[in-house]
């Protein structure tokens, strides 16, 4: 468990360059889950997704360090948040990405000043390669997930929606390394242990559900789901502990379920929500979580989706 002094402290850190980011509501979405239901429009935040706060956190205190140069893996919106922080601190910074990343997703790594190198097609895959940069480089390695500054920064999202939905009784987020999940969880357990925080998870990249199950961190083999924020192929060392001891549930959900879930945000809300974001709300409307007539907030993590694949996304 990441303690309160951490996350405080990363409030502090990175408040001067994230956005509060506003919470949502819809009245057709209540309806349909049976729940009073506030998004928290992480989707809306710099760089478009909440990887900008435990990014900024990690950088900001590398370059205090001395750091001139760092090195990220991602499948895109981690990859985009280092990127950006580095510019703005006068920095240099090498993404390790997929090799099917999101062209959206590298542009924009590209148009806030990071260098794109390419490697297979799983975290398993890329992040040995962004370990190994960094090594040879002298830079420093800000993980995706699986670091303290990481997961406490992210855990900044879990003390705002708090403050903002005074009264929630239970929060949906989106799990795929984890770090926001383990940061919303360490967050929210410490200030109010009553909050039920339920975790949404891609059926076809659960290898969170089958660890939990399992007892321990397995892992899975490359997925095609659209979620492509959410394609992890095993738990964080550091974050899976604390799901697996706090976590109050895990549900998977399908793409069908998914895609349904982005079309209606667009729709209902006219919310442009990426498939790794719109998770929580699908996980929500699926009924599966058990829970209704509550106050509920469901994190939408991240808007960055190109027009056509959006585009493809609300013909499926």
């Amino acid at each position: 468990m990441i303690g309160m002094d951490k996350i405080r402290e990363a409030a502090e850190e990175i408040g001067g360059i994230v956005h509060r980011t506003p919470v949502l509501t819809s009245m057709r979405l209540n309806e349909l889950a049976g729940n009073e239901v506030y998004l928290k429009g992480e989707h809306l935040q710099k760089t478009g997704s909440f990887k900008i706060r435990g990014a900024s956190n990690k950088v900001l205190k590398a370059v205090r360090g001395g750091a001139s140069h760092v090195v990220a893996a991602s499948s895109g919106n981690h990859g985009q948040a280092v990127a950006y922080i580095a510019g703005k601190s006068g920095i240099q910074a090498t993404i390790v990405v997929p090799e099917d990343a999101s062209p959206v997703k590298i542009s924009a790594i590209e148009a806030y000043g990071g260098r794109v190198v390419r490697c297979g097609l799983t975290s398993a895959e890329r992040i040995p390669e962004a370990l190994r940069i960094a090594k040879e480089s002298g830079g420093v390695f800000v993980p995706p997930y699986d670091d303290p500054d990481i997961i406490a920064g992210q855990g900044t999202t879990g003390m705002e929606i708090i403050s903002q939905v005074p009264g929630c009784e239970a929060i949906f987020v989106p799990v795929g390394g984890g770090g926001l999940a383990a940061g919303v969880v360490c967050a929210v357990k410490q200030l109010n242990p009553d909050i039920l925080v339920i975790g949404v998870e891609p059926e076809m990249a659960d290898d969170t559900r089958r660890s939990l199950e399992a007892g321990e961190r397995i892992a899975i083999g490359p997925t095609g789901t659209i979620a492509d924020g959410l394609r992890t192929s095993i738990p964080g060392e550091l974050t899976f502990p604390i799901l697996q001891d706090h976590l109050d549930l895990l549900i998977t959900v399908s793409e069908k379920e998914i895609a349904a879930a982005c079309t209606f945000l667009f729709q209902a809300s006219k919310q442009v929500v990426e498939p790794s974001g719109a998770v929580s709300v699908a996980g929500l409307l699926s009924g599966k979580s058990g829970i209704a007539g509550r106050k509920t907030a469901a994190v939408l993590s991240g808007g960055n989706v190109s027009p056509q694949g959006f585009t493809e996304i609300l013909k499926a």
